[in-house]
């Protein structure tokens, strides 16, 4: 299967969320949440994390995780990934609760794509306060792509929509051979990780898989006239209104957190990292790194029903 066809299939029977200029929708990718331990990549930027998702969830925000939000590769058990980062899914479970949470999964945890994964591994959770055991998503379902759309009519306007998926599917490897690519990141690249030795397999680790993977993504955006908006690769895309690939990055670098924010129909690349106060104190600092840009100001094709999508 190519990427093309990969990328189909994504959004085959893909969610269609409301899109408009009420809507408020922060996109966020790659936090490969872990267990703890000196390779969890995620420990160092857990604040800054933390206090986006305050932010996002004070303000109104739905929260849409593109994919690889919890490593499941080098770690087996998302229990104890729950346990660790417990702070994280409190806030989640508030999302939750308000109908503003989708989960999009990536390589890095394919496996919550298995039926009944969500009442086996994240339907509840043991609260410390209650010494008990208590409904964390118990009915939550973890997607391949969403896409964003303002519904329009036929006889309307030629509808905006955003297309929403991991990005994994621009790699044979980290998609249909995922299970290989698993068995050399548990066992081969993540011990020797520990040594200074990166994955040349890894698209966030590896420019030329890099960059390969993203001429691909960009490649079906600009043959099928889609707005594609993705993680995997970990490099924070926002180019103008002429562009149709963007990524948002990820939660793993050295030191910030990247996303994308869509409000009043516009699409910002953001950066939160720790900066200081003239007085030298530290606070958490939210940036605009590219953007706003006007989705009104992006080409749509006139056509209305594509083969890859359901009617809203």
């Amino acid at each position: 299967m190519s990427t093309s066809a990969r990328l189909n299939h994504a959004f085959l029977d893909a969610p269609m969320l409301p899109l408009s200029r009420h809507s408020r929708y922060v996109l966020m990718s790659d936090c490969h949440r872990g267990i703890g331990s000196s390779s969890d990549n995620f420990l160092k930027n857990q604040h800054l994390y933390f206090a986006a998702l305050q932010h996002y969830c004070r303000n109104g925000f739905t929260y849409i995780e593109l994919g690889d939000g919890d490593e499941l590769w080098e770690n087996r058990s998302m229990k104890n990934i729950i346990d660790v980062h417990s702070n994280v899914f409190w806030l989640f479970k508030q999302f939750y609760e308000e109908n503003r949470l989708y989960l999009i999964y990536g390589n890095h945890d394919i496996v919550k794509r298995k039926k009944g994964y969500t009442a086996k591994s994240c339907g509840t959770y043991f609260c410390t306060q209650s010494q008990q055991m208590q409904p964390l998503f118990p009915s939550l379902t973890f997607y391949e792509g969403i896409i964003l759309t303002t519904g329009a009519q036929p006889t309307q306007a030629p509808r905006v929509s955003l297309y929403l998926t991991h990005g994994h599917q621009a790699s044979l490897l980290n998609s249909t051979l995922w299970p290989l690519s698993r068995f050399l990141v548990r066992y081969v690249w993540s011990p020797l990780e520990n040594l200074g030795v990166l994955d040349p397999t890894s698209a966030a680790k590896n420019y030329r898989v890099k960059t390969k993977c993203e001429t691909r993504l960009n490649r079906w955006a600009q043959e099928n006239r889609r707005i594609l908006i993705t993680g995997h690769t970990h490099r924070p895309t926002l180019p103008d209104a002429s562009a149709r690939y963007f990524n948002t990055g990820s939660c793993v670098h050295p030191r910030c957190i990247t996303c994308i924010e869509i409000e009043r129909m516009a699409m910002t690349l953001v950066k939160w990292s720790m900066t200081t106060r003239a007085d030298s104190t530290l606070y958490v600092a939210r940036e605009i790194i590219a953007g706003p840009v006007l989705l009104s100001d992006i080409p749509f094709s006139s056509r209305t029903n594509y083969p890859m999508e359901k009617n809203p």
